[in-house]
């Protein structure tokens, strides 16, 4: 999408105010046909723009589009007389949050599962009575789906963790999602019907846990194995369909809770069918952020047959809030599997993984050849990059198949040697990451020392990016993680050593940075004549409080395109 184009500019400018009476080329489908203009004062409005900083007002027109930022005074000269007037009493205002990694359909679809294992349980055989229950609650469908538990408690289970999944589940086939995603813990009727036993394969960036005594599967899939499991589970059926669609709704819902009004789907499953419950929430008008849509590379299909189904989903119209115009790839898997792609060796693996320096989904050929045949077709490239050797192999990979036209970005990066920190600003990269979630802060680093020993010391190397020059984004990762961008911005500040220097560039990193990746920075991320009103009004000013009251901060409104949607 392109900025509203301003067909007459009259721009009436002093050290306070900016207005622009305009008429945009087009306007979206958020701006409702009985929208009134609506004038906000008496606020503390922070910008985003370095031109003008602060303001008291904002006068937004009945399209959505903001033709007036600065003072009370010269606000109600540029407004109109019928605009609603909303007196912001004193309190903050700024845009939209803007998350480029997230998956709300995966996290809020009721078909995602009924077996809920988030406990701190140890011993795996204490799941089976709640499996046992749980299992006549799944929805539209014969299998019997979950998640929550830590991996570990069944690698340290003296049973094998399929005969433990059998017990509960006999009958019907089972699949439990790992805490982090990236395992899967399943009984054998599920491996029957993948046509999984113990002469089968790993496939391409996946491990099947086999026990070394018989060869048997364990009942453990990491990475790309259990995928092959979830996209059988997950057959897009009508009923399932449905239950997708009402769980995109309650995601969405979740979001403007939380002020984000613009959003990169991280995981778009195309053989699930995920791309048309976003469709459908557009075509119902029930869309109520700006979308982005990942469409995922399945590691182990065909490449031509793969690069011809992305290109034919590609999607980008002007008038619409919804695009399909990323591909989201993994190079690797995560630390904690022991499954991401390392430079030197773990100094312990976990797991049957067959090589001690991680894995690849995509090798750096296959993603240079996909980067090659897609960013001409209008793809940029979202990468998961969790290991040293990933981010290497994916900015390499960049460096030689992109031309000079892709926004791409590596998400992640939990460990990234330093050679590498200066490549992301002079290949035009972005450094997207995550600081969330608990394991990310300093204090917990050292629960991956047993793994990768020193290197270990630094993950998330956020300051040392910064200071070389790459643009940050802060993403959420929602669910794996908190949605709630506030965490996100107070550990950004107090991580060190690996922080953000101050909040502005804090905030940079979920407004106007964030929209440079989605190629609508001349349209939000920041509060600027002529953008459109994307706009949270929180309870607190951040600037006047301590970094660590940052997320106890609370979203009291959320405009999209000046509707409001919370």
């Amino acid at each position: 999408m392109k900025r509203p184009f301003l067909i007459l500019v009259i721009l009436i400018s002093s050290l306070s105010s900016s207005t622009v009476n305009v008429s945009p080329k087009f306007i979206q489908e958020t701006a409702s046909p009985t929208q009134t203009a609506k004038l906000f004062i008496n606020g503390k409005i922070y910008t985003v723009n370095e031109q003008q900083e602060w303001a008291e007002a904002v006068y937004v027109d009945k399209d959505g589009v903001i033709r007036f930022v600065g003072t009370n005074e010269n606000a109600r000269e540029a407004s109109t007389v019928d605009a609603e007037v909303i007196d912001l009493k004193g309190k903050m205002m700024m845009p939209g949050i803007h998350d480029v990694h997230q998956h709300p359909l995966e996290a809020r679809s009721p078909f995602a599962g009924t077996c809920q294992l988030y406990t701190e349980e140890t011993n795996a055989e204490n799941y089976i009575e709640l499996l046992k229950e749980c299992k006549y609650d799944q929805l539209a469908s014969n299998w019997v789906l979950g998640a929550g538990h830590s991996v570990f408690t069944l690698l340290e289970s003296s049973r094998l963790p399929v005969n433990i999944l059998d017990e509960a589940i006999p009958d019907k086939p089972a699949a439990m999602m790992g805490e982090t995603s990236h395992s899967v813990w399943v009984n054998s009727k599920a491996f029957e019907l993948a046509g999984i036993d113990k002469d089968t394969p790993n496939p391409q960036g996946g491990v099947i846990v086999k026990d070394k005594r018989t060869g048997r599967p364990t009942g453990v899939l990491f990475d790309a194995a259990g995928d092959l499991i979830m996209d059988l589970a997950w057959l897009p059926t009508d009923e399932i369909k449905e239950l997708n669609y009402k769980g995109l709704l309650a995601g969405l819902k979740e979001l403007n809770k939380n002020g984000i009004t613009s959003v990169c789907e991280g995981r778009t499953y195309w053989k699930r069918d995920f791309q048309n419950a976003w469709l459908r929430a557009e075509n119902e008008n029930r869309l109520t952020v700006r979308a982005v849509l990942g469409l995922w590379a399945y590691p182990h299909e065909d490449d031509e047959k793969q690069i011809a189904k992305i290109k034919s989903l590609y999607r980008k119209r002007e008038d619409s809030l919804l695009r399909i115009s990323q591909v989201k790839a993994y190079s690797d898997g995560i630390l904690i599997n022991s499954t991401a792609a390392m430079l030197k060796p773990y100094k312990e693996t976990i797991g049957d993984i067959p090589s001690n320096n991680g894995l690849n989904y995509f090798s750096e050929e296959r993603l240079a050849k996909y980067i090659a045949e897609l960013e001409p077709a209008g793809f940029d490239f979202h990468i998961h990059a969790l290991g040293d050797r990933a981010a290497r192999e994916s900015l390499n990979a960049i460096e030689k198949a992109q031309k000079g036209k892709g926004r791409h970005r590596l998400t992640h990066l939990e460990v990234v040697d330093p050679s590498d920190f200066e490549r992301f600003k002079l290949l035009n990269v972005t450094a997207d990451m995550q600081v969330a979630g608990d394991f990310t802060k300093p204090e917990h680093w050292r629960e991956s020392e047993f793994l990768i020993g020193a290197r270990a010391k630094n993950l998330v190397p956020l300051k040392s990016l910064f200071e070389r020059g790459a643009r940050i984004t802060l993403s959420s990762d929602w669910d794996v993680s908190y949605i709630n961008p506030f965490i996100g911005m107070e550990n950004a500040l107090t991580r060190a050593p690996q922080n953000l220097p101050n909040l502005k560039s804090v905030i940079e990193a979920y407004t106007i940075n964030s929209a440079y990746v989605m190629r609508q920075e001349e349209q939000t991320g920041s509060i600027e004549v002529g953008k459109y009103a994307d706009l949270i009004v929180i309870d607190q000013n951040l600037f006047d409080i301590e970094p660590d009251k940052i997320s106890k901060t609370k979203v009291l409104m959320t405009f999209l395109a000046g509707k409001r949607v919370y």
